[in-house]
């Protein structure tokens, strides 16, 4: 552990760090002269936290730093890498708010190669995206009333699905391939579209109800409805007050989805995500039915291709900008909104909707926050990605970087608010830290994998000093996260002229979840 403040750069406190460790804990101007360095009260406290059995054989790092002059209060293991989970999407979306800018805006056009004459158009219609991920049913529907409006009742071309916005590949690098029918694992795509205002794009949802009596089968629906997905539904009804056991899959590969176990008789409707293979035939697939609904025939059959240049544009849809796309991509932790940010940067900033493309974007940008980029990889945008390594300094150089920036406040005020419960307010932290000094206090990112946890931000401590760290634990067998939500709060409730009483745990509300990505928190 470092005991000292960073007096002119990082490689000072590395160096006195490095001598203090051979020394046992003593810095001096020689070895036979050592002059101690006490610790401090609040390094002493933190690590008497970190002083826990569940990291015996596992890794933990920690930073706090003042947030206004960057002095480090306290440092473990803070220049070691770490896989940070969802603490990556803290490199994404600021890089995405300078990149792209708070105001940017996705859109999704309707185009075509031959005019439209007495309503008729002699030719394909094309569906191009730009990488909306928060397109909507109600979108597609809004483009087909457009094409209404501008006289369109018939194409006698094929809806032609055009996703060249970005490149082809769908899924990061180390994705799990056991995670991908799961709604936080979903295809990336210039053209897709999301179930419902959570914008997880790219999924589809399969809402199981029980049959009118025990023995029959259960009920299904798709939203929105859609003949991509096909559901094999083998489920059925049980008893009254029997076990549910209702379990959605598709098979890998397909848009086969199988919907088996069994239901109680009398339960409440079930909601399953379910991700969509090609994700741009999906939003193909909903757009044709909405044209349908207002008149609008297409007489060939829906596929992907470019759109030709020289198309007229017919119709456009736009997004919510990017600054209002914030809030349900950090307070819900989306990764799909990340990587899409990512493919986006890419394109917008070097003409290439791919994922080293973007990631070049965001390394660069994390450069000029004082991020020394030589000692971090970027894989993915999300953290999904088990080859991301980052460290804790890094992650406390973006938080102080950032706050110069004209949209910090924007950006800090979509992080997770710990202990509200208003979903879109404290987000994957309305759970945690509830009743305690860093509630309506601690704005920070979560962080979830197997075998890693971490969680990184804002506090502002008893005496009115805001401070920003980071926490990052791997390789666990028991998780430590109530050692994060214990770190908070004493950074919280932290005053240099009365030291609170020590914090051993902290309590957190039954509906807490060990994943972020759990949609019953």
């Amino acid at each position: 552990m470092s005991l000292l403040p960073r007096m002119s750069g990082r490689g000072m406190v590395a160096a006195v760090a490095a001598v203090a460790a051979v020394t046992g804990g003593f810095v001096g101007q020689s070895a036979a002269a050592p002059t101690a360095v006490q610790a401090t009260p609040l390094q002493q406290r933190l690590d008497g936290l970190l002083n826990d059995s569940r990291y015996d054989g596992s890794q933990v790092a920690l930073v706090v730093r003042d947030a206004t002059t960057g002095e480090t209060l306290y440092d473990k293991n803070g220049a070691e890498r770490l896989l940070p989970a969802s603490n990556t999407k803290l490199f994404t979306s600021t890089a995405a708010m300078h990149t792209l800018g708070p105001s940017y805006r996705f859109h999704t056009d309707v185009l075509a190669t031959a005019p439209v004459r007495g309503g008729l158009l002699l030719g394909d219609l094309y569906l191009k995206g730009y990488g909306d991920p928060t397109a909507l049913e109600s979108d597609y529907v809004g483009l087909a009333k457009q094409l209404k409006a501008a006289g369109v009742r018939r194409v006698f071309g094929d809806l032609v699905a055009d996703d060249t916005y970005f490149d082809h590949v769908r899924l990061g690098d180390s994705w799990a391939w056991d995670d991908e029918p799961y709604y936080y694992n979903a295809q990336i795509s210039a053209l897709t579209l999301a179930p419902n205002t959570d914008y997880d794009s790219g999924t589809a949802i399969v809402e199981s109800r029980p049959g009118a009596a025990a023995g029959a089968p259960v009920k299904l629906d798709l939203v929105p409805a859609n003949g991509v997905l096909k559901l094999v539904n083998t489920a059925t009804t049980g008893a009254a007050g029997s076990a549910n056991t209702i379990s959605v899959d598709r098979d890998h590969g397909t848009n086969v989805v199988r919907i088996t176990g069994s239901m109680p008789l009398g339960s409440a409707v079930e909601q399953d995500w379910v991700t969509v293979w090609e994700p741009e035939l999906y939003a193909g697939d909903v757009f044709r039915r909405a044209l349908a609904a207002q008149g609008i025939t297409v007489a060939g059959r829906i596929k992907n291709a470019a759109t030709p240049a020289g198309a007229g544009r017919l119709a456009r849809d736009e997004s919510m900008t990017v600054g209002e796309l914030l809030t349900p991509f950090l307070k819900l932790s989306n990764n799909m909104h990340a990587e899409t940010l990512v493919k986006t940067m890419g394109a917008v900033a070097e003409a290439d909707g791919s994922w080293p493309a973007g990631l070049d974007v965001v390394t660069k940008y994390a450069k000029t926050l004082g991020v020394d980029t030589s000692r971090i990889r970027l894989s993915d945008g999300s953290g999904l990605s088990r080859k991301v390594n980052v460290t804790a300094d890094s992650i406390t150089d973006v938080l102080i970087g950032a706050q110069k920036e004209s949209w910090w406040k924007q950006w800090y005020d979509a992080l997770p608010i710990a202990g509200n419960p208003n979903r879109f307010v404290g987000g994957t932290l309305r759970s945690r830290m509830q009743n305690t000094p860093a509630a309506n206090n601690l704005h920070g990112k979560t962080g979830s994998l197997t075998g890693v946890t971490s969680l990184s931000g804002y506090v502002t401590d008893k005496d009115g000093r805001k401070l920003v760290f980071s926490m990052i634990s791997n390789n666990y067998l028991v998780s430590p996260r109530s050692i994060e939500d214990a770190v908070g709060v004493t950074l919280a409730s932290w005053s240099d002229q009365s030291p609170p009483a020590a914090v051993a745990s902290v309590r957190t509300a039954p509906t807490t979840c060990e994943s972020e990505w759990d949609k019953a928190c």
